[in-house]
């Protein structure tokens, strides 16, 4: 049994972790299945939006630490290739020219966390609670944890959280702006499901040059982030989706993005 499932139909990318037994601890299997199934995502022209969910009770525990026992006197040099792993499916996921939709229905922790936090817009069922967890067993973060958690709820709350392990609840990590919102656990499928097709109608190149925005934003000062605003919104404007909005507004009709 694949750790990781990928189902692409409609446009949309699902990737489900499927290690529900095992609480979705990430081992190797699990790692090199994600890297695969983002890769897949990244690289498919008809894949317009991505979703990325568990299986099971919980969304992700972190790392599977039997795992990391087992590798006894190899146990860095087994992190450093598990870790290696998880960040390049991390890299093709927030890289990738395509919206990304968390939906998580449980727990997350350690790596888990930071897979929660890497969507564009994430929903949090009520059940779900985060915990960085890694102090906690002498480790310290991975999967992007330390650059998004600053980014998404600010320095102290990353602080304290990377710190002390404490465990937030799903109301205060939309509070924070580690999750977009909460929504009823029965609920989480069916708005996981309409934002995701609302997301592949969008204009996907758009969308992709929005995320690159937000990104390198945070790298560059104002008068830089001016020019690359600059160039992006000529090069929409040329292109086929900003036609086709344009002449869809004028002509008082809903843009058909799809078909381009």
């Amino acid at each position: 049994m694949s750790a990781v499932l990928l189902e692409i139909t409609d446009g949309i990318g699902r990737i489900t972790l499927n290690r529900p037994e095992q609480g979705n601890a990430i081992d190797m299997a699990l790692a090199t299945d994600l890297e695969a199934a983002a890769r897949a995502c990244a690289s498919e022209e008809s894949v317009r939006a991505v979703v990325l969910a568990a299986a099971g009770r919980m969304f992700c525990v972190g790392g599977d630490i039997g795992a990391f026992a087992d590798a006894g006197d190899r146990t860095g040099a087994f992190l450093s290739e598990l870790a290696g792993k998880l960040h390049e499916a991390v890299l093709h996921l927030s890289a990738m020219d395509k919206p990304l939709i968390g939906l998580v229905q449980g727990p997350a922790a350690g790596a888990g966390l930071s897979l929660a936090m890497l969507g564009d817009i994430v929903l949090a069922s009520e059940a779900s609670h985060f915990t960085a967890a890694y102090t906690a067993i002498g480790l310290t973060p991975d999967g992007g944890m330390s650059w998004l958690l600053p980014r998404v709820a600010g320095m102290r709350v990353a602080q304290e959280l990377i710190l002390t392990n404490r465990r937030v609840l799903a109301a205060e990590a939309a509070n924070v702006g580690i999750v977009t919102r909460v929504v009823a656990a029965e609920d989480l499928a069916a708005e996981g499901e309409k934002l995701a097709q609302t997301l592949a109608a969008a204009p996907v190149r758009a969308l992709g040059s929005v995320r690159r925005l937000l990104r390198d934003g945070q790298l560059r000062d104002l008068a830089g982030q001016l020019d690359a605003e600059t160039a992006a919104i000529s090069a929409a404007g040329d292109g086929a989706e900003g036609r086709e909005g344009i002449g869809a507004f004028l002509a008082r009709r809903k843009p058909d993005f799809r078909a381009i």
